[in-house]
C-alpha cells in the first residue's frame, strides 16, 4: 500500500489577502497606457482627432439648436418636423427650416441661439393664397 505523505510545515507566513492586487493592476494599466501614449505619433493623432471633433461640433452648432427649436415647435403645433438648413446663411441668427402641417409645408425660421430656442413662421416666402372668384361683372 502506498502511504499518503503528511503535509510538511514550513516557516513561511500564511498568504495574506490584501488590497495590493488592485493597485498592481492599476499600476500595470497606467504603465501600459503610458507606454502607448509615449509615442509622439499617437499624441499628434489624438490632438488632430480632438481638433476635428471640436470643429465639427462648432460647424453644426447652429443646426443642432435650430433642430431642437423646430422639433419643439412641431410638437406644440401638431406638425411634423421635416428638416433644417445647416447654417444661418444671412447672419440674422435664424436658420431656415420646414415642417408639414395639414398637408402643407410651412416655412420656418428657427433660432440658432441657445438663449432663444424656438421658431417663427416665415410668411415672407409663403405662396400667396389666391382666391379664384366667379366671373366678374364687366361692363361691355
Amino acid at each position: 500500500m502506498s502511504e499518503i505523505p503528511e503535509p510538511t510545515q514550513t516557516n513561511l507566513p500564511p498568504p495574506e489577502i490584501s488590497s495590493e492586487t488592485p493597485i498592481s493592476v492599476t499600476e500595470n494599466l497606467k504603465s501600459s497606457l503610458g507606454n502607448i501614449l509615449g509615442s509622439w505619433k499617437i499624441k499628434a493623432g489624438l490632438a488632430v482627432a480632438v481638433l476635428f471633433g471640436v470643429l465639427l461640433f462648432w460647424f453644426y452648432w447652429q443646426h443642432m439648436i435650430a433642430v431642437a427649436g423646430m422639433k419643439s415647435w412641431a410638437s406644440r403645433s401638431g406638425a411634423r418636423a421635416i428638416e433644417c438648413m445647416i447654417r444661418d446663411t444671412n447672419n440674422d441668427q435664424y436658420v431656415s427650416c420646414s415642417a408639414l402641417l395639414d398637408q402643407q409645408i410651412v416655412p420656418l425660421e428657427c433660432s440658432s441661439s441657445l438663449f432663444n430656442i424656438g421658431c417663427r413662421v416665415n410668411y415672407g416666402t409663403a405662396a400667396p393664397n389666391v382666391k379664384q372668384g366667379g366671373p366678374r361683372g364687366s361692363a361691355s
